[in-house]
């Protein structure tokens, strides 16, 4: 069994065990406080619901259910009562409620991975496990008091919780894609900056409403971050459409002829990953991916079509005119300014080149020479790479390249432009 196989197993294995001892303690000894159980169950439940619409690449898709869930974990007190629900019920009605509210999503064949589900409820039961046992025995009140320090020390928890879920996300991607765990981590803590620290401050928000004014709180607070979702998904439509524009002026280049079919997402796909292996992450993966789509671009405005679109195979001056050609089409489309730098950058001497421009100009060369003509002619290509190290392959990413093509390519390997 690999040894990535063995990652996922273990985390989905720790998972399902928290979940099945939590329903077994909570239908042994009862349900403590019913009302708040009920309530946060029925704010998860509204909040997974509300996952209509999410983009499978969406870092949170439901991120009222994950409030809810974290403000049921670091619930002390409801109107001024101590609460004793514990660790165990906690994890028992967020996981409860969190499956009512995706089956409808599950019968429509769009419910979430399961390693989505496993890090909620690892990552709600840290949260209680931090909090509840403290909060139980006194101690917390008795040194923090109601006051500030009592909200600073939920800060902390919420800071703690954040950082174990990026480490359980960079661990399961790590797991399944073999990338360098690093810049996985780093994009995952950069994420944790967008909508994660909104889903914080609200969890946080909820367990001090409820705790000085009970359940009444609880959809008052959530309306804050139900905008918030809204303009998310607003703002993810918009997305969307930019890399669906992107990708239907790469197709440009095929359907003139220009290039093969699919080369320019195989060149996307693969550079993205030759990208991950060598540590960019967050926005530099995405400039790279919309350039490698764009790389071809220039070939539009040749009077005479290149041979097969291998641009590879020209004279280094006709392919640097191609890619400045490229750059200048790809500014008037309105892109980003990084991309067409990218583009129009592609030919020159690696020694001069952005990262992002030496790996696209590393993989079109593979794609060109190689043909999808099976084993040997990759072989052949990594060989005629390896012998251009001297000026237009830096040897880093020919290798880098030859690693991903040994894990078997660009297979498997998720968009990153929606990261």
């Amino acid at each position: 069994m690999r040894p990535g196989a063995v990652t996922v197993g273990t985390v989905h294995g720790a998972a399902l065990l928290l979940s099945l001892t939590g329903f077994a303690s909570t239908l042994w000894y009862g349900v403590d406080e019913p009302g708040n159980a009920l309530a946060f169950g029925t704010l998860v439940v509204l909040g997974e619901l509300a996952r209509w619409g999410a983009a499978p690449e969406e870092r949170e898709p439901a991120p009222l259910a994950a409030a809810g869930a974290l403000a049921y974990a670091l619930l002390g007190a409801s109107a001024g009562t101590a609460t004793t629900h514990g660790v165990l019920q906690t994890v028992a009605v967020v996981v409860a409620a969190g499956l009512a509210g995706i089956v409808p999503h599950i019968a429509r064949g769009r419910g979430p991975g399961l390693d989505h589900l496993a890090r909620r409820v690892l990552t709600v039961g840290f949260a209680a496990l931090c909090f509840q046992p403290l909060y139980n025995s006194g101690a917390v009140v008795e040194h923090l008091g109601q006051g500030p320090a009592y909200a600073l020390f939920l800060v902390l928890l919420l800071v703690l919780t954040a950082l174990c879920d990026a480490v359980l996300a960079a661990l399961l991607l790590r797991a399944r894609t073999a990338f360098p765990y690093g810049p996985l981590l780093r994009d995952e803590l950069r994420a944790l900056l967008g909508i994660g620290s909104a889903v914080g401050a609200t969890g946080i928000v909820m367990a001090l409403g409820v705790a000085a004014a009970g359940l009444w709180a609880l959809p008052v607070l959530a309306v804050p971050l139900l905008l918030t979702q809204v303009s998310f998904r607003r703002y993810s439509a918009v997305r969307t459409v930019n890399r669906q524009t992107i990708a239907s002026l790469a197709r440009a280049t095929e359907i003139a002829g220009c290039t093969p079919p699919g080369h320019a997402r195989r060149v996307a796909a693969l550079s993205a990953a030759v990208g991950r292996e060598l540590g960019l992450s967050g926005a530099e993966l995405a400039v790279l991916e919309h350039a490698a789509l764009m790389h071809d671009i220039g070939q539009l405005s040749l009077v005479d079509p290149v041979a097969g679109g291998a641009t590879a195979l020209l004279p280094a001056e006709e392919q640097r005119r191609i890619a400045l050609l490229g750059g200048e089409v790809v500014r008037r489309t309105g892109v980003p300014e990084a991309v067409a730098v990218v583009v129009e950058r592609q030919a020159d001497p690696y020694r001069e080149q952005p990262l992002p421009a030496r790996i696209v100009r590393t993989v079109n060369a593979y794609d060109d020479l190689a043909g999808g003509e099976g084993a040997g002619a990759a072989l052949d290509a990594l060989e005629r790479l390896r012998l251009g190290t001297a000026r237009d392959h830096h040897p880093d990413v020919v290798e880098c390249l030859a690693r991903v093509l040994a894990r078997g390519g660009a297979a498997g390997v998720t968009s990153v432009a929606a990261g």
